[in-house]
């Protein structure tokens, strides 16, 4: 802890992780360092800055540990082994989050690809889902998530349990790929109508329009396919 490099790496975790590290104590470490008479300690170096990357304790049992961080950083100077498949494990673990976000990016591209086809697609026989009645329209839903169920779905999220009670999840859990698109899209669909001033029975019938539409497109999309 004599070295300089060393002071400065823990002062520097310790501004980064310890808001009530004692800088001016660590000035005056860094200022000291690499003269001969400098001697510092695990128990001096907390006792002065208030640092908490290092725990020192005295008696059986005792002993200095550190953060993960810190003791690594000191592995990979007392030994070139363990730098060395430290890196190669980073590099591993790079490699790994790079596929991931290749597989989200190509998601994301199948679903433009399925909205775009939601929006050229022509109105097929059946109607998927079932198209609402008049009681249904105009009776209000406190919940606006709930008339986004009953849109697409056709029944309240306590209907559903009420008829799945030993279901897991709830109404959303359960739904498919396609729905869950479509489920995304009139939500944002919702907020525009209701910054149009439109009434909750009227949102309602156009989103159930809206969701038969586009579920009928969806289910007759090659691209879906991919989504499964």
């Amino acid at each position: 802890m004599r070295n300089r490099n060393t002071i400065e790496f823990l002062g520097l975790w310790e501004k980064i992780n310890n808001p009530d590290f004692k800088g001016v104590e660590f000035d005056s470490f860094m200022y000291q360092a690499g003269s001969n008479a400098f001697v510092l300690s695990p128990t001096k170096w907390i006792e002065s800055t208030n640092a908490i990357g290092i725990i020192s304790k005295a008696g059986s049992g005792g002993g200095t540990y550190a953060h993960l961080d810190i003791a690594f950083e000191f592995a990979s100077w007392v030994s070139a082994e363990f730098k060395l498949y430290m890196l190669l494990e980073f590099k591993r673990l790079k490699a790994e989050e790079n596929d991931r976000l290749k597989l989200e990016w190509s998601f994301q591209r199948t679903l433009a690809k399925v909205n775009y086809h939601i929006h050229t697609d022509a109105i097929k026989e059946n109607l998927i889902p079932k198209q609402l009645d008049k009681t249904q329209i105009s009776f209000v839903y406190a919940n606006e998530a709930d008339l986004l169920n009953v849109a697409l779905f056709g029944i309240t999220a306590k209907q559903w349990r009420d008829t799945n009670p030993k279901a897991a999840g709830n109404i959303r859990d359960e739904a498919t790929i396609e729905q869950l698109v479509v489920l995304s899209n009139l939500e944002s669909i919702n907020a525009v109508l209701i910054h149009q001033g439109k009434s909750q029975p009227e949102r309602l019938q156009q989103l159930n329009a809206i969701a038969i539409t586009q579920m009928k497109s969806l289910l007759s999309s090659k691209h879906t396919k991919h989504l499964k």
